[in-house]
């Protein structure tokens, strides 16, 4: 497969971002080597990102601004419903604050021939998470441990740096995750691995972001956690995502 001849939507959803949409789509412009085009799923933001956005030119960049804060996992499935309405063969999804270098992107095509759906690993390297504070280091580590453990998988499925092969994952599949928040990924991840989809991935390291604050809250983790062991009984004692 030519990767290059294929065509490829990096899905960025943002929400009060003023501070890195132009550092992430000129690191976009500097590190990938492929032809691609740009979606960033707003959420109404209320900083400044709308002039940011009004302010682009550029044709292989595109802005769904929608009309109100809908959660990060609703964000990525409106883009990736879009991916797939265009008819992009692959879907790669990053956040915007810098914690997702686009590097990456580069070593992630080379996988493509060979998977279906790749995320990115930030346990393979123990220095992965070194610039992150001690609060976020223990609740990202603890949950990787946790749901490995009770999915009996080594995948870091928490992750939104991803790429979908649009060919090989049907669209239906993805829906089958309910949440609209964080737990999207997770959720999704396993879901897509007990249908047997093959999932690969790649080692990165995670820098802190760049600007801004997290928008991840206190609830957010809690609600996570309990959305967790949902998902494992939905697995266990339903046919839900079936």
């Amino acid at each position: 497969m030519n990767v290059n001849k294929k065509k490829i939507l990096i899905l960025i959803p943002t929400f009060n971002e003023k501070k890195n949409i132009n550092r992430i789509i000129n690191k976009i412009k500097k590190s990938v080597k492929l032809k691609y085009d740009i979606l960033f799923v707003d959420d109404n933001s209320t900083d400044g990102t709308k002039k940011i956005f009004n302010n682009i030119k550029l044709k292989n960049i595109f802005i769904f601004n929608r009309k109100e804060k809908l959660g990060v996992g609703s964000a990525h499935k409106a883009g990736i419903k879009y991916g797939y309405r265009k008819k992009y063969r692959f879907i790669i999804t990053m956040d915007c604050d810098g914690t997702h270098d686009p590097k990456y992107i580069n070593k992630i095509v080379k996988l493509l021939n060979k998977s279906d759906l790749i995320i990115t690993d930030r346990f393979q390297n123990k220095n992965s998470l070194s610039g992150w504070n001690i609060y976020r280091k223990f609740i990202t580590t603890f949950r990787h441990i946790f749901v490995t453990f009770i999915f009996n998988t080594n995948l870091d499925s928490s992750g939104a740096f991803r790429c979908y092969d649009t060919k090989k994952i049907k669209l239906k599949d993805i829906m089958l995750a309910k949440s609209n928040s964080y737990s999207f990924f997770t959720e999704s991840t396993v879901i897509l691995y007990t249908k047997n989809y093959k999932i690969n991935q790649i080692p990165v390291i995670l820098p802190k972001r760049h600007s801004g604050s997290s928008k991840m809250k206190f609830m957010d983790v809690v609600i996570g956690f309990l959305y967790t062991l949902l998902i494992f009984f939905r697995i266990k004692l339903t046919n839900i995502y079936n």
